[in-house]
């Protein structure tokens, strides 16, 4: 039998809550979501609300099947909000929005990556962040991602931007930029012109464009994550990954020690002490007063 738990008042149907997610921990799907709703939860909604969201579903974990969706999936109840965000296939899609606790849980249930736009619903395409993906090619690591977001702080603070990093919680870093509200079309032009003054001033490093034979060995400096109809994983996410790797923010002092791999991986049982320890590192992103102008714009 499902059980039904009660979450602020709404009635939640929680199921398969012993079935193994990550066997590599043998993390459950409950363990999974106790971690949103006991750890992640009060952070993380402010990076999700009012955000229209993509899931990467991964109902039977990892190894099993996953696939991506924008559209609410059957079921949804009705008191999960949605906002439109038309598509040129599709004129009146909807979007899910997770704007408590009990939509955050519903969504949980069914095992997704949360993964967010760079806009919200009430401004569709009109970016108050930018976000910068660095994607390592082999043998290239999350290491060399932190000497390239080192060098992407300093040249946004010569803009006087302010950049807040995270792990994407697979193998890189995502520095995010909390901005006065911008087109998505200037952002993206602006994150590419950074992308490509990192190329030139790194050349053994970093790379800005997509091509996979120019890649290896090289930090791909994501700037078109930043288009109106691309998302991101959403900070303190979970990823359908071996094991419950967390989108996790990151201090600077971090970034600039990291020395392995191993030293940005942060599973979902690491996150209370480091909540306890930092609070949410990621806070300036949602207060109005820290965004500035896109220099130009």
């Amino acid at each position: 039998m499902t059980p039904i738990t009660e979450v602020e008042g709404r009635r939640l149907a929680l199921s398969n809550l012993d079935k193994v997610l990550y066997p590599a921990t043998g993390t459950t799907k409950g363990e999974v979501l106790h971690y949103y709703a006991a750890t992640a939860a009060e952070a993380m909604l402010p990076h999700l609300r009012d955000r229209p969201l993509s899931f990467l579903r991964y109902p039977d974990g990892p190894e099993g099947l996953r696939f991506f969706t924008k559209n609410p999936p059957p079921g949804t109840p009705d008191w999960v909000r949605t906002a439109p965000v038309p598509r040129s296939d599709d004129p009146g899609a909807r979007q899910v929005l997770a704007q408590d606790l009990p939509s955050l849980m519903w969504a949980a249930n069914l095992v997704v990556e949360f993964h967010t736009h760079q806009w919200r619903q009430d401004s569709p395409g009109v970016a108050d962040r930018m976000v910068f993906d660095l994607d390592p090619g082999p043998p290239a690591s999350v290491v060399e991602c932190c000497a390239v977001a080192l060098w992407l702080r300093d040249r946004l603070a010569a803009d006087e931007l302010s950049s807040y990093g995270k792990t994407s919680g697979s193998k890189g870093l995502h520095l995010l930029v909390p901005l006065e509200p911008t087109p998505s079309e200037d952002v993206t032009a602006f994150a590419k012109r950074l992308a490509m003054e990192a190329q030139d001033a790194l050349p053994e490093l970093v790379v800005h464009r997509m091509t996979r034979a120019l890649r290896p060995g090289k930090v791909f400096v994501d700037f078109s994550q930043n288009a109106a109809a691309k998302t991101t994983a959403a900070p303190y996410t979970l990823r359908a990954k071996e094991s419950p790797t967390v989108s996790a923010p990151v201090t600077w002092d971090e970034i600039e020690a990291c020395g392995k791999q191993d030293d940005l991986v942060f599973l979902a049982g690491d996150m209370a002490a480091r909540l306890e320890r930092y609070g949410d590192l990621l806070a300036p992103l949602t207060d109005p007063d820290q965004a500035r102008p896109l220099p130009g714009g």
